[in-house]
């Protein structure tokens, strides 16, 4: 990790030296930990963590059907209130090299940003966590504990990562009072949005069933590509009137497969995929029960039969410790002048494993150019977004 002086937005350790973030980002961005590699990533976040006094613990999860994943936690203080900050230093992986401007494990600076895999989602995060906590701890203003929680695998299957240093913590009889994650949720500039909740996600696979025939003879076969397209119309459009801070819930259908290679044969099958993002007007299962009743209604008449696989990777969620929430919005407009939004729009994050245990909020960097080539932050962002999370601290143990 690169540690040199700076006059603004840098963090004392504890040998009297300064961490700035944006350095410290770069050093996570050269190391291209695509899901499941870490390369050396949560080494340089242990070390960062313990130069400003974390005590930290490495936790490496395995699972027969997934691989396994590095993560650490690393915790500052013994009493309450217990603050954590929650993110991931895996990444996706960056594409064809040859068509980014700059090398994506560079991070290289231009142009008024930081550029690389990473940059935005979310290793200028972490480096920021780290920068804020530094600050105030040396402020002498943590008056209870402070925690990382930094996953390996939260672009992956997440079957090996936070979940399960939740679970973790929980058999230790260790508890989080409130977590703020790092993703990059800001929209068009840094603090325009929080998010306060997430919708849950639910993918489906659909097999019709049908007869094969001759098209000439429509009464001897009984078409299943007619009923899975029906089957599909009666679950479009939304499902519901939508929800306090939540979109109405919708299915988007992914895929349509019949594979007949014949012009004139009915086939015997057809398939499909389709996602719905859904609000806490449902739960996985009464969701599954009313799609299933759809089908069932849609299916009647057809001759056709059904087989429906459903996966859900998530529950719908609402943050509703407005005192919280508050907090990080007079933090982010004390340094931005702005008023931010608080949404439950785009896709997930690790926070829908951590609302089972805490009050969670997502708040970062802007994520316009996250998981595309080159991906690139404002260096000016990773100051103030240092400066919101020390903010964010600073009023948390005042309260």
């Amino acid at each position: 990790m690169m540690i040199r002086g700076r006059n603004s937005g840098a963090t004392a350790d504890q040998e009297g030296k300064i961490i700035d973030p944006v350095d410290f980002a770069r050093d996570l961005i050269r190391r291209p930990s695509v899901t499941p590699a870490d390369d050396g990533a949560l080494d340089l976040v242990e070390q960062a963590a313990k130069r400003i006094g974390f005590r930290t613990h490495r936790l490496r999860f395995e699972d027969p059907a997934s691989p396994a994943v590095d993560n650490l936690y690393a915790r500052f203080g013994n009493d309450r209130p217990h603050f954590c900050f929650a993110g991931h230093t895996d990444v996706v992986p960056a594409g064809r090299i040859e068509d980014w401007s700059r090398p994506p494990f560079e991070a290289a600076i231009g142009d008024g940003f930081l550029w690389g895999r990473g940059a935005a989602d979310m290793k200028s995060a972490i480096a920021a966590f780290i920068a804020a906590v530094g600050r105030v701890r040396d402020e002498s203003g943590i008056s209870g504990s402070v925690s990382l929680l930094i996953t390996g695998d939260e672009e992956g299957p997440a079957i090996n990562g936070t979940r399960k240093v939740l679970g973790w913590l929980h058999a230790r009889g260790e508890s989080i009072d409130h977590c703020l994650v790092g993703e990059p949720t800001s929209s068009e500039r840094l603090g325009d949005m929080i998010k306060v909740g997430r919708r849950g996600s639910m993918n489906c696979r659909l097999l019709v069933t049908g007869s094969q025939g001759h098209v000439a003879y429509p009464e001897r076969s009984a078409n299943p590509v007619h009923a899975i397209v029906k089957m599909l119309a009666a679950l479009a459009g939304p499902i519901d009137e939508g929800y306090l801070r939540f979109d109405p819930s919708y299915l988007q259908a992914t895929d349509l497969e019949v594979g007949n290679p014949a012009h004139n044969v009915v086939p015997g099958r057809a398939s499909a995929r389709f996602n719905i993002r859904f609000n806490p007007n449902w739960t996985p299962a009464s969701l599954e029960a009313f799609i299933r009743a759809r089908l069932d209604d849609a299916a009647a008449g057809t001759g056709a039969t059904y087989d429906l696989g459903v996966t859900a990777s998530g529950e719908a969620f609402l943050t509703r410790d407005d005192g919280f929430l508050a907090l990080i919005a007079d933090a982010i407009r004390a340094r931005t002048g702005r008023v931010p939004e608080y949404s439950t729009s785009g896709g997930t994050s690790d926070a829908r494993f951590i609302k089972d245990f805490c009050p969670v909020a997502d708040f970062g960097l802007v994520g316009a150019t996250i998981h595309q080539i080159d991906e690139r932050c404002a260096i000016d962002d990773i100051h103030a977004l240092t400066d919101i999370y020390a903010d964010v601290l600073r009023g948390y143990f005042r309260r």
